[in-house]
């Protein structure tokens, strides 16, 4: 968008469509969790439904991300939904992926309890043992996860905050250190390691995001390691 189109929209409405937008797109990802949880509809969080709930959080979130940005005059390529230079992102995020799920795989969760992790046992009751079923926990891993995580808590958190600031520096300070503090609070970490795991990632991702200012190598980064590390826990 134009500068002069960023410009008609004040700093106040920007803040309050923000606050909105992150209060409403936090419940948009929490709803299918419960509604299957407590239901157990099908099965409860298993099976097909992981389909139905990445394709849930994606369109919805999809969705309020349009109206917000068209509130605030802009467009999806102002939150770095851009398809420019993308073999090189594709290419950085294939190369951070890999080198993520190689450390978590062959040496962080094999010297940390293995199939006795938490983590590991609450991603094996997800499982029903079809194929269908597995496609859908990798559909949860990359749509829900890898694609629609990015584009709102990094794409639109960072470069929506940043911007209510006077100074550019400080703004992406906070925008930064903000959103990778609550999209790690969200992942409701209990232990040091809970910490450690969310953490390493989600600073990749943002440095992904904020040196290319562009979604397409974190979206690609985070995908590859939530389908791999599916697929690996599985045989696990």
């Amino acid at each position: 968008m134009t500068e002069t189109h960023q410009k008609k929209t004040s700093k106040t409405k920007t803040i309050i469509v923000f606050i909105l937008t992150i209060i409403i797109g936090y419940a948009l990802f929490i709803i299918p969790d419960i509604f299957f949880g407590v239901t157990k509809i099908n099965g409860g969080k298993i099976g097909i439904n992981l389909l139905f709930i990445a394709l849930f959080q994606f369109l919805s979130i999809a969705a309020l991300l349009y109206a917000s940005l068209k509130i605030l005059k802009k467009d999806f390529s102002y939150i770095g939904l851009q398809f420019v230079n993308i073999k090189k992102d594709i290419l950085l995020g294939v190369i951070f992926g890999a080198i993520w799920t190689i450390l978590q795989f062959a040496l962080i969760i094999p010297n940390t309890g293995g199939a006795n992790r938490d983590d590991i046992k609450g991603m094996l009751n997800m499982y029903d043992g079809s194929l269908i079923g597995t496609l859908s926990f990798i559909a949860l891993g990359v749509i829900g996860g890898g694609i629609t995580e990015e584009l709102f808590n990094r794409g639109y958190f960072i470069n929506v905050l940043k911007d209510v600031f006077k100074n550019p520096k400080i703004g992406l300070w906070v925008s930064v250190v903000s959103s990778i503090a609550l999209f790690s609070i969200g992942h409701i970490p209990v232990s040091a390691l809970d910490w450690f795991d969310i953490l390493i990632p989600t600073i990749m991702y943002t440095l992904l995001f904020i040196t290319t200012k562009r979604l397409t190598a974190s979206i690609i980064a985070h995908g590859i390691y939530n389908m791999i590390a599916i697929i690996l826990t599985y045989y696990i």
